[in-house]
């Protein structure tokens, strides 16, 4: 399954299932931090294509298999460009003479654009008017420079090799 499908709810009910469904999923970006804690340890294993990758149990039923490759530099390019227009904008709507809800709704309709950039971004907005200040967070930036090409598996495939688990994953 790809990473936002299922919950934890939705993976409990497959492991308990009669029979019990098996299951290789993607961790949503956003859990990243809180899963792959288990794996921090664990030495990484070579794989195919540039892949290293590692394994360890997480829990009854429940393997947590962690990958990485050389990060692509279309990823790259792509947030660039959104945070650069993103950064225009809101010059942009700073330089704009505009009513509190025109300014909000043109902050809206900038974040609903580039909302992956706007969470890049911190933005301090004034109680009334429209006067904002905005900066780059540079610690998000480098997290998020550090997790591409990083993916989290889930599994209660446990009796598989790894590798295995993995190439069902890019194939899917």
């Amino acid at each position: 399954m790809d990473r936002g499908i299922p919950t934890d709810a939705v993976l409990a009910e497959m492991r308990q299932a009669d029979p019990p469904v098996s299951y290789l999923v993607g961790t949503p970006k956003g859990r990243l931090s809180k899963l792959e804690k288990a794996l921090l340890d664990k030495p990484w294993q070579a794989g195919a294509r540039g892949y290293r990758r590692q394994g360890a149990a997480a829990g009854p039923g429940d393997l947590r298999l962690r990958a990485s490759r050389a990060p692509h530099p279309q990823e790259r390019a792509m947030r660039r460009r959104k945070l650069k227009w993103l950064w225009s904008r809101l010059k942009q709507i700073a330089n704009m003479k505009l009513t509190r809800k025109e300014f909000l709704m043109k902050l809206g309709a900038a974040r609903s654009k580039a909302r992956a950039a706007w969470r890049l971004i911190d933005i301090d907005i004034a109680p009334s008017g429209t006067a904002f200040s905005f900066t780059l967070n540079r610690e998000k930036l480098r997290q998020v420079r550090r997790r591409e090409g990083r993916y989290l598996l889930r599994t209660n495939l446990g009796d598989r090799d790894p590798a295995d688990l993995w190439q069902f994953y890019i194939h899917h």
